[in-house]
C-alpha cells in the first residue's frame, strides 16, 4: 500500500503542477482551431522551395494536432498539392509543440524550457523540409485531386463558434490525447519511485550514449508532445541531462510506428528516410547544445523534485483546477457517449452503403476521412464512426473512389460491410 500511496502522490503533484497550464492550453487550442480552418494551408505549401517549408513549419507550431492526428492532416495537404518538404516540416514541427503543450512545458520545466523547445522544433523542421526537397526536387510532385474543393465555410454566430471552440477543446482534445497525458503522468510516477536518484551517472559524462539509447525507446514509442512531459521531468528528476530531456521531447511525439510507416508508404522510402535522418540529427545537436553551452541553472528541477518528494504543495486554486480537469477526462474517457446510431446498424437503408476503415485513432484522423470522402463528386452525404470504423456514405461512389480517399491519408480501406 505505501509504494501505491507513494506513487499516487506522485503522480498528482505532477498532475497539480500543470493542470491550470493544462485548461489553459486547451482553451486555447480550441478557439486556434475555429478561428484558422486547415483547408487555407495548401496554398501557401504548394511551392518546391523554402517558403513553402518555412510557412508549413509556422503552420504547424502552434497547431494543436496529437502525434496521430498530425498525419492525416499533413497526407491530406500533401493531396492537395503541398510539397514534400512542406509536408515533412509540417510533420516534425506539430506534434512536437502545439499551444496546449507549449504551456504545459513551462509548467513543469519552466520558462527556458517552454521557449527552448518550439525554437528547437522549427529550426529542425526547416532543416528537414529543406533537405527534403533538395533530394526529392526531381519527384514527380503531389497534384491537387479533382474532388478536393472545399466547401464554402459556414457563417457561424459567436455562440456557434464558442460553443466549437469548448467542444474542441474540452471534448476533442481530451479524447484524442487524455489517455496518453494519463499513461504520461502513471510513467512518470513509477519512474519517480523505481528509477534509483542519480540513475544516469552510470553513463558518466557521455550524454551522446544517453541520448541514442533514449533514440531508441522513444522514436518507435507513441506518445503526445503534452503527455511526454512528465516522463521527461521524471527522468530528469533522476539525473538525466536536459538535453536528453529535449531529445526525448523531440523524438517522442515527431516519430513513432504509425507515422513512419504511412510516410514510407505515401510519399516514399527516401522521403521517409530523410525525414528520420534530419529529425535524428536535429535533436542530438540541440541537446548537445543545450548541455555544453546554455546555463545549467535554468534547466534545475531540484526545487521541483523535492517539492513531489514530500507530496507537492496543493493550492486551493490548484485543487479546483486538478478537480475540473479529472471531471473532464472522466467525461470523454469514461463516460463517453458512443454515437447515438452506430455505422454498422445503418445497413438497412438502402440508400446508405458502409465501408470499414482501418487506422483512424482520433476526432482529427475521423474530420479528415469525413472530408476526403464527402469531397468526392459521388457522395451526398458520410457520417463516420470513430469507435467502430466505419464510413457510413450516402450516393453512388465506388470502392475505388472510398479506397482512394482514404488510403491517401494513410488509412486502410478494407472494403464494403
Amino acid at each position: 500500500m505505501d509504494i501505491i500511496k507513494e506513487i499516487a502522490l506522485t503522480v498528482f503533484a505532477i498532475f497539480n503542477v500543470m493542470s491550470p497550464y493544462l485548461l489553459l492550453g486547451f482553451l486555447f487550442a480550441g478557439i486556434l482551431h475555429v478561428l484558422v480552418p486547415q483547408h487555407l494551408f495548401s496554398k501557401y505549401l504548394s511551392k518546391n522551395n523554402w517558403l513553402s517549408v518555412f510557412y508549413a513549419t509556422l503552420f504547424g507550431i502552434p497547431l494543436p494536432l496529437c502525434s496521430c492526428g498530425v498525419i492525416p492532416t499533413a497526407m491530406a495537404l500533401y493531396k492537395e498539392g503541398a510539397s514534400k518538404g512542406s509536408v515533412i516540416s509540417f510533420l516534425i514541427a506539430t506534434p512536437q509543440t502545439g499551444v496546449d503543450s507549449i504551456i504545459a512545458t513551462y509548467s513543469l520545466l519552466g520558462l527556458p524550457f517552454a521557449v527552448i523547445r518550439p525554437i528547437v522544433a522549427l529550426l529542425t523542421a526547416l532543416f528537414a523540409g529543406l533537405v527534403t526537397n533538395f533530394f526529392t526536387s526531381k519527384d514527380t510532385p503531389s497534384t491537387k485531386s479533382r474532388h478536393a474543393e472545399n466547401k464554402p465555410e459556414q457563417n457561424l454566430s459567436f455562440v456557434q463558434k464558442l460553443k466549437g471552440v469548448f467542444q474542441y477543446g474540452y471534448v476533442e482534445m481530451m479524447e484524442d490525447i487524455g489517455k496518453m497525458l494519463l499513461l504520461g503522468l502513471l510513467i512518470a510516477g513509477l519512474i519517480a519511485y523505481f528509477v534509483p536518484d542519480n540513475f544516469f551517472t552510470m553513463f558518466g559524462n557521455n550524454t551522446l550514449l544517453t541520448m541514442m539509447l533514449v533514440l531508441l525507446v522513444a522514436i518507435p514509442m507513441y506518445v503526445c508532445a503534452t503527455g511526454s512531459i512528465p516522463i521527461a521531468i521524471a527522468l530528469m528528476m533522476k539525473g538525466m541531462s536536459p538535453g536528453t530531456a529535449l531529445v526525448l521531447l523531440m523524438a517522442g511525439p515527431a516519430a513513432n510506428i504509425a507515422s513512419m510507416l504511412v510516410i514510407g508508404k505515401v510519399l516514399g522510402k527516401k522521403t521517409f528516410a530523410l525525414y528520420l535522418a534530419t529529425l535524428v540529427i536535429g535533436a542530438i545537436s540541440a541537446g548537445l547544445i543545450i548541455d555544453n553551452f546554455l546555463p545549467a541553472g535554468w534547466f534545475d528541477v531540484s526545487n521541483f523534485a523535492t517539492a513531489t518528494h514530500h507530496g507537492g504543495h496543493f493550492g486551493y486554486f490548484k485543487i479546483v483546477c486538478s478537480c475540473i480537469l479529472l471531471a473532464l477526462f472522466a467525461n470523454v474517457i469514461l463516460f463517453k457517449k458512443h454515437e447515438k446510431e452506430p455505422a454498422s446498424s445503418r445497413n438497412n437503408n438502402k440508400e446508405t452503403i458502409s465501408f470499414k476503415i482501418n487506422g483512424m485513432r482520433c476526432n482529427n484522423c475521423k474530420n479528415n476521412a469525413t472530408r476526403a470522402i464527402s469531397n468526392l463528386k459521388s457522395v451526398k452525404e458520410v457520417t463516420v464512426n470513430l469507435s467502430e470504423g466505419i464510413a457510413c456514405v450516402k450516393g453512388n461512389p465506388t470502392d475505388e473512389e472510398i479506397k482512394s480517399a482514404v488510403e491517401a491519408l494513410g488509412f486502410e480501406f478494407k472494403g464494403r460491410l
